[in-house]
């Protein structure tokens, strides 16, 4: 019983700063929640849970603390640690660990305001990109005074427990109180190591709960260890392969279509048919930085930050029930390139082995077209440049940008009006060559720091209206500009984001978060008209090439809206893990640990059914998910030779 009591005793200083981390993490978690009370109905059950749930998380990560300062106050001489130098070292050491602390508070309160989430894979991706990411923090926040502050508190704070980090140091550690130490230790660390965020219990169905719940620093390492999920291994699979197989074709399948493997497993090339002659149009994707569907009026929205894109949408084909596959950009670069599902983990654009694919390009290219991918951003970033450079487009980005082409730019790119400028250069050789061409552009302004050139539009700089407003600005004024160009009467103008400004909700995948505008422009070809068919970024290709009346070789997943049946509407919506299929007012949702579980009415009441209450739908997103991640194994989505 003494040597528990000395070896306590002991431990004093490591056990001092876990509880101090765990009070830290608590009051954070508070502090988050009174950021989002206003928007979700917390009942009394679901705060309980929170708090307990989150209590584990944080007891984790605090033993993980304790762990590390036990063991190193053990190998460390009693001799150097009760020097004048070890006393003047734990206190640096705890002045480190302090500021350190306060700076993942500092970190989260932040990841919070981006991505309404506790910090995660997205935190975890972003450390390869270092330099776009300290200065978008350097240009968007007060970074020296913050910094300053967390640095003056946690001396603070060490200056308060001086006496008590001095006594536990003093205190005299045995070679048997060390062999203790060391074991006890040693099972917390194991024990701790053991819990997993998959194998915790969820106690509550509103996803703002389970996110506050978590602990940055936990799901942060988590994510490091666990940043590529297998589909096999963490998914839900069809009981009967050849069935699902054959229900993901009737689902991707049109009458005008024929598949040229009709028995190979989920293999859905086909060949598409037009009833009428091509038309080698130019065509001219737009991929609008975090355009979400709730920025315009025609959604609902107050605001007036589009007003030029709510007159365009009046003058073209405008989906109204069109929505995106994902929450990052490289996520909608992939569906509209590619025409491809989500997949669990990263997306095909950050993968290995991802060149030589079947994509609008390939097909583009056979029928002698210029594909280029212009953005005015550095093009490394996500493996954007690899990707489509491999994928048949040429890739221009901002190195290839001439100085009188980047008057005005922040960490992420160029500002819009300048990436516009290079793309009607690019548009103009191609003419001159006398080729048609296919250009895919990335904006970049409607991303924070949100900064843009004064006198374009009325707004503040650092305020995302304001950069929304000069989004909208650019886009219609390279509209214009376009008119005056000869290739003007013959180019479709397609304008849609990469996705939504923020995709966090009560629901796992909060279906109105995802909603985004789809907005097709070309009044020589075009006749204006609302659309109200439920569709998905990954339609993008296959209906492109349906108003130009291509005949080819398809394999994607994705189909022409304007040809698909209005009841056989969906959208294909995912988080990193969660992969969701929308249809009819049900939502389906796969998550790892074979998880399924089916929303019924997910934009209003939202209520969770077994997934039998709808096994047509199950079935279908098992056939899509799993459908598409076969090919991707078996590499059935390579580019195919086209027909002239």
């Amino acid at each position: 019983m003494l040597q528990l009591h000395q070896m306590l005793w002991r431990l004093n200083f490591p056990a001092l700063l876990a509880m101090i981390a765990v009070i830290v993490f608590t009051v954070l978690r508070v502090a988050l929640l009174n950021r989002c009370w206003s928007e979700v109905a917390f009942n009394l059950p679901d705060l309980a849970g929170l708090f307990l749930r989150g209590l584990l998380f944080d007891t984790v990560v605090a033993a993980y603390v304790y762990g590390f300062f036990s063991l190193f106050g053990l190998l460390m001489p009693e001799r150097l640690r009760k020097s004048v130098v070890g006393h003047r070292a734990a206190l640096g050491v705890a002045w480190v660990y302090l500021f350190a602390l306060g700076f993942v508070v500092v970190a989260e309160w932040l990841f919070w305001s981006e991505f309404s989430v506790r910090m995660n894979f997205i935190a975890v991706d972003y450390l390869v990109y270092r330099r776009e990411v300290t200065g978008n923090i350097q240009e968007s926040y007060a970074v020296v005074p913050i910094l300053s502050s967390v640095a003056m508190i946690a001396a603070g704070v060490v200056w308060l427990i001086r006496q008590r980090i001095q006594t536990s140091i003093n205190h005299p550690l045995t070679l048997k109180l060390r062999v203790l130490t060391a074991f006890v230790t040693v099972m917390i660390l194991g024990v701790s190591g053991s819990i997993s965020g998959d194998r915790v219990p969820v106690l509550s169905n509103n996803m703002y709960v389970e996110e506050l719940a978590h602990n940055g620093v936990f799901q942060f390492f988590y994510a490091f260890r666990h940043n590529d999920l297998e589909y096999e291994k963490f998914y839900q699979l069809a009981a009967d392969e050849q069935k699902a197989s054959a229900l993901l074709k009737v689902n991707v399948v049109l009458p005008n279509e024929q598949l040229l493997h009709p028995h190979e497993l989920f293999d859905v090339t086909r060949q598409v048919t037009a009833k009428e002659p091509e038309r080698h149009l130019n065509v001219i994707l737009i991929s609008v930085e975090s355009l979400s569907g709730d920025y315009m009026a025609a959604f609902g929205s107050k605001d007036n930050v589009t007003p030029e894109l709510d007159k365009l949408a009046k003058e073209s084909l405008f989906f109204t029930h069109y929505y995106a596959t994902g929450n990052r950009t490289v996520r909608g670069l992939e569906a509209l390139t590619l025409g491809i599902p989500p997949t669990p983990g990263s997306a095909v654009v950050r993968r290995p082995n991802n060149s030589g694919l079947f994509s609008l390009a390939s097909v583009l290219n056979s029928k002698g077209y210029d594909s280029k991918f212009i953005y005015g951003g550095y093009g490394y970033f996500d493996n954007m440049n690899a990707f489509f450079a491999g994928n048949g487009y040429q890739v221009v980005d901002r190195t290839d940008f001439a100085e009188d082409e980047k008057l005005f730019g922040n960490v992420w790119g160029v500002a819009d009006e300048y990436l516009f400028l290079r793309s009607l250069r690019e548009a103009d050789k191609s003419y001159q060559a006398k080729k048609p061409f296919f250009s895919i552009m990335m904006t970049t302004t409607n991303h924070r720091p949100y900064t843009f050139p004064e006198g374009r539009v009325v707004g503040k700089q650092k305020n995302w209206m304001g950069a929304v407003r000069y989004t909208d600005w650019s886009i219609v004024n390279f509209i214009n500009e376009s008119r005056k160009k000869p290739w003007f009467n013959d180019t479709i103008f397609v304008i849609t984001a990469d996705h939504c400004a923020g995709s966090a909700g009560k629901t796992a995948v909060p279906v109105d978060r995802y909603q985004i505008p789809l907005i097709i422009y070309a009044p020589k070809y075009v006749q204006p008209k609302e659309i109200s068919q439920l569709a998905s970024q990954m339609d993008v290709p296959s209906t492109i090439l349906g108003l130009l009346n291509m005949n080819y070789v398809s394999r994607f997943f994705g189909r022409d809206i304007l040809r698909t049946p209005p009841e056989q509407g969906r959208a294909l919506i995912a988080t990193y893990q969660r992969m969701g299929l929308y249809k009819d007012n049900d939502l389906v949702i796969l998550s790892p640990q074979r998880h399924v579980e089916l929303h019924r009415d997910p934009l209003g009441k939202d209520e969770i059914l077994p997934p039998s209450s709808n096994q047509e739908l199950t079935d279908s997103a098992i056939a899509y998910y799993q459908g598409g991640d076969y090919v991707l194994r078996h590499e059935l989505l390579k580019a195919l030779p086209q027909g002239k």
